[in-house]
C-alpha cells in the first residue's frame, strides 16, 4: 500500500488565524483538490491528520468539524479523487494528549488503522509540528510553502530530510514524477 499522510489547514484548505469553524469558511488552496485526485488516481491512501484544537477550546463541535469534512470530501470526490480517513486531535495545546502533533500518536494510529509500517510514507505539512510528528514517526517529512508554510521555513529548524514545495500540488508532483518544484 502507497500511504500518503496529509494536514488539512494550510496544506490542502485556506487556514485561518479564527480557525476553520464551518463549511462556509472551508475554501480550498487552488490546486489542492486535483492533486489529491492525482493520488488516488496512481493508487496512493490518502488520510488526513490534523491538530483541531478549536473543538476542545469550544469554537466548534464534532458536528461542524464532520460537516467541514463532508464538505472537502465531496469537493475532492468531485476532483476525481479520495480521502481514505481523517484522523484529528481535538484537544488544546496545553493538553499532554499523545495525539496532538508534534507527537506522532496520530501517525500511529494510522499505522495501526491501516496495518502499515510508515518509514518512508511521506507527510505533507505546513508547520513545524507537522514536520516533527512525520519524523517522529519515521515518515518523510514535506513541508508545504501554503499556509503556515514560509513561517516555518523561515523561522524553523527543520527536521533533516524534510523536502520543501510550493504547495501540495508540487510535492504530489515530486511524489508521483520525481519533479522538484
Amino acid at each position: 500500500m502507497n500511504l500518503v499522510i496529509l494536514d488539512r489547514d494550510g496544506v490542502i484548505n485556506h487556514d485561518s488565524d479564527q480557525f476553520i469553524k464551518s463549511p462556509d469558511e472551508w475554501r480550498p488552496i487552488p490546486g489542492s483538490l486535483e492533486a489529491i485526485a492525482r493520488l488516488t488516481q496512481s493508487g496512493y491512501t490518502v488520510v488526513v491528520a490534523t491538530n483541531q484544537s478549536g473543538i476542545g477550546r469550544g469554537l466548534f463541535d464534532m458536528d461542524a468539524m464532520n460537516a467541514i469534512h463532508e464538505k472537502m470530501l465531496k469537493a475532492v470526490s468531485a476532483a476525481g479523487g479520495h480521502i481514505d480517513a481523517f484522523f484529528y486531535c481535538p484537544h488544546t495545546a496545553d493538553s499532554d494528549c499523545r495525539c496532538r502533533k508534534p507527537k506522532p500518536g496520530m501517525f500511529h494510529d494510522i499505522s495501526e488503522r491501516f496495518n502499515i509500517d510508515l518509514p518512508g510514507a511521506p507527510a505533507i505539512g505546513d508547520s513545524l509540528r507537522d514536520l516533527e510528528a512525520a519524523a517522529a514517526a519515521g515518515c518523510r517529512p514535506m513541508l508545504a510553502l501554503t499556509g503556515k508554510g514560509k513561517q516555518t521555513r523561515a523561522a524553523s529548524n527543520l527536521p533533516p530530510g524534510t523536502l520543501v514545495f510550493a504547495s501540495l500540488a508540487a510535492a504530489v508532483s515530486h511524489i508521483l514524477d520525481g519533479t522538484q518544484a
